[in-house]
């Protein structure tokens, strides 16, 4: 089994335990995205796991490839190029309090990526399952092209294709979503 994962990999920044936002003059940074975590389960569970994205070319987005690789993770889908990581911070909730997350992702690279940024002749070769997040698409119409334009690919080869339909009013009207 071959899974391909589609998606954006994030720098995730957090202050040290449970401190608030307004309270913290340090921050750890770590790497995360939906695609990506699914990605890196499937591989600690020996599944062959490939995650496929675009993130800069500069030693933050190698940093990001790293934290993949690290875990087992096929790399090589990765596109790079010009742009941002995308960010987000994350406020650890305690108690009663609830978790906050904070993004800042507007215009990273994968963002703004294109079809030409994918060989999905290549990226797909052995492939026998595909997934994707509800978010992908609502990051920009480019991705939602460019996941209509390789879906019926994946049903011409038989490739298993499923989406975690996730929902973001931040992102997307309801009749966007739609």
């Amino acid at each position: 089994m071959k899974v391909i994962t589609f998606g954006e990999l994030m720098l995730r920044l957090a202050p040290e335990g449970y401190y608030r936002f307004i309270q913290a003059d340090k921050f750890g940074a770590t790497y995360g995205g939906g695609e990506a975590n699914v990605a890196v389960s499937l591989a600690n569970f020996g599944v062959n796991a490939a995650f496929v994205s675009k993130l800069p070319a500069h030693e933050i987005g190698q940093a990001a490839v790293n934290s993949l690789r690290r875990y087992g993770v096929d790399t090589s889908g990765i596109a790079r190029g010009e742009g941002r990581i995308g960010i987000y911070y994350l406020e650890k909730g305690a108690s009663q309090r609830p978790s906050k997350v904070v993004y800042d992702r507007a215009g990273s690279a994968f963002a703004l990526s294109t079809a030409a940024d994918y060989d999905w002749d290549r990226l797909l070769d052995g492939a026998t399952w595909f997934h994707f997040t509800g978010i992908t698409p609502a990051l920009g119409d480019n991705l939602a092209e460019i996941l209509l334009g390789v879906l019926p690919t994946m049903k011409k080869r038989g490739i298993t294709v499923s989406c975690d339909l996730n929902y973001r009013k931040k992102l997307l009207t309801r009749e966007k979503a739609r």
